[in-house]
């Protein structure tokens, strides 16, 4: 009798992300996993920068209502944006405007008016090495008083996948890196799945780069004055999607507030850069049942990237 196939690295991420046999979960429209890039995903496939095979439908990849927002606080409104501007194609998915203005409840959840828009500009204007050094430097509010250190971000300053998150905890406060805990483990975990890692084609960042006390969610103000940094950091990295790690990532993106369940599955603006929201990996330590919704969510991200890379 043959023996058995001895279990790929890949299966062996999933099961570390407690998926166990989900890879061979469909989306929406999709086909299955291992039919689109092969049994060794992405990984071990050629030289950096090696496409994988596009998905063979795109059904599932939902256009969503494009939000777009200022680079400074000094740019034209979104409103008055959408106005003068045609509608935007993210790499060959349409996508629609909305039509008149958000609603106020909306309108609430926005973080630009609290933006400094004399800082914005001279952020707007730094490199590299000056940007990490204005992030450890800075001082612009509350959570400076209580941090070890700022965490600028990690990775690869070239790369097509730039994942935000929420801010450091007290390993990455230690550490002054990103996602350096459990939640890190787990998130590593989650990028092999899809054949990424992190420092390769990958760049991770956070949307307030000093610990809130006792990790709690950042307020409107502190994502503000971190705003002109990950704005920057987006600017530099010219990334060719972000992936927003949770509710404060995605609301530091598109500028409004928002809810994972319904901005799951969906392609979103920032800039003219496509964005796709899940969850954080702390939140799916917390509940570890949602994991496969974040797969779902990866492979949404990962077909995308693909039929971007076929368009061309």
């Amino acid at each position: 009798m043959m023996a058995g196939r001895a279990p790929s690295r890949r299966a062996a991420v999933l099961r570390e992300m407690g998926l166990g046999p989900l890879w061979r979960l469909r989306t929406q429209g999709a086909q299955r996993l291992d039919e689109e890039v092969g049994e060794g995903g992405w990984e071990g496939g050629g030289e950096r920068g090696a496409e994988a095979p596009p998905g063979a439908a795109l059904a599932g990849v939902e256009a969503a209502h494009v939000v777009p927002r200022p680079l400074v606080a000094d740019a034209p409104s979104p409103s008055a944006a959408a106005a003068s501007s045609p509608a935007l194609t993210v790499h060959g998915f349409p996508e629609q405007r909305p039509a008149g203005r958000r609603s106020a409840e909306a309108a609430a959840g926005d973080i630009a008016p609290y933006a400094d828009s004399a800082r914005s500009a001279r952020i707007a204007t730094l490199g590299w090495d000056e940007l990490e050094e204005d992030i450890r430097q800075c001082r612009a509010c509350v959570l400076c008083e209580r941090r070890r250190q700022a965490v600028p971000g990690v990775g690869d300053r070239q790369a097509r996948w730039m994942l935000v998150g929420e801010g450091p905890g007290a390993e990455e406060d230690q550490r002054g890196e990103p996602f350096v805990g459990q939640a890190g483990r787990l998130l590593d975990n989650m990028l092999a799945a899809i054949g990424l890692r992190r420092g390769e084609d990958v760049y991770i960042g956070n949307a307030v780069k000093c610990r809130p006390p006792h990790n709690r969610t950042p307020e409107r103000a502190e994502l503000a004055a971190c705003r002109p940094y990950l704005e920057r950091q987006i600017a530099l990295v010219q990334p060719r999607l972000l992936v927003a790690l949770g509710r404060p990532a995605a609301q530091a993106l598109l500028d409004r507030e928002i809810a994972i369940s319904a901005a799951r599955g969906k392609l979103f603006d920032h800039g003219g850069v496509p964005v796709v929201v899940t969850y954080h990996p702390a939140y799916l330590l917390r509940n570890p049942r949602d994991k496969a919704k974040a797969w779902e969510d990866l492979c949404f991200a990962r077909r995308f990237m693909a039929r971007a890379a076929a368009n061309g």
